[in-house]
């Protein structure tokens, strides 16, 4: 699994204000950017909401070949992500967002010195893809994002707008570019297309489906490839607020 949707940290920690996309977007995909908003539960839940846990498995042919457990303190920006490398060794990283402040122990042996500073920019990465797959529709209009009304789809009877997102200097990988389809119908995000950075059409393809309902806001539980990869966003939770004692030595 390859996909590496662009993210920039920093901008996480910020409220979501009116018109933050750039101003190259056009004003009837930014409406319809609006209404998913509105379908998941509206701008207010979604800054009001304190803390959010989930976590994030890559399946391939049914079987996982990666999972990972994510939380994080909207208020503070600490996050958290523990999980285990491909090696079968065991992590833990601890960041607080956009800043160089944190910890990472492996084997639960505590990490210092550059070897610190390479884990957090590790633990960085995570959050940027792992938090993209899991929250890209409430971020459409994130500060850096442009988007561009790419017309109507039509299949069995479902019609979808498709909206084109690319970015202006944010990211890991800036030159990415989505193509999100959004029913007519409910609002809600149905899949997403993708060609990354450095890489060629025709786009990858992706579903958003299981959506979970928590606290008044709604969350995607799996994205399935036509590659039989499946990347589950699940075991959401929701809360006002998260222990500061969960951004400490394990």
């Amino acid at each position: 699994m390859n996909a590496r949707p662009v993210w920039i940290a920093a901008l996480l920690l910020l409220p979501a204000f009116a018109h933050a996309e750039t101003a190259a977007s056009d004003p009837k995909a930014v409406k319809i950017a609006d209404q998913v908003m509105q379908s998941l539960g509206g701008r207010k839940r979604w800054d009001d909401l304190g803390g959010l846990r989930w976590s994030f498995e890559a399946s391939v042919n049914d079987t996982v070949r990666s999972s990972r457990r994510h939380a994080w303190d909207r208020k503070t920006g600490w996050y958290r992500v523990e999980g285990k490398t491909r090696a079968g060794q065991p992590f833990l990283f601890i960041k607080k967002l956009g800043t160089d402040e944190g910890h990472a122990w492996m084997n639960g042996n505590a990490i210092e010195g550059d070897s610190l500073k390479t884990l957090l920019k590790r633990a960085e990465a995570i959050w940027v893809n792992d938090s993209y797959w899991f929250l890209m529709p409430y971020k459409m209009r994130d500060p850096g994002v442009t988007l561009k009304y790419d017309g109507e789809v039509k299949n069995g009877g479902s019609t979808w707008d498709r909206i084109a997102m690319s970015f202006e200097n944010v990211g890991l990988t800036p030159g990415d570019h989505y193509w999100v389809f959004v029913n007519r119908k409910n609002h809600r995000v149905e899949k997403w297309q993708m060609v990354l950075q450095g890489h060629q059409p025709p786009p990858d393809e992706y579903t958003w489906e299981g959506w979970e309902e928590h606290d008044g806001l709604w969350f995607p539980t799996a994205h399935k490839g036509a590659d039989a990869t499946t990347i589950y966003t699940r075991n959401v939770a929701t809360s006002a607020s998260i222990p500061a004692s969960e951004f400490s030595a394990p």
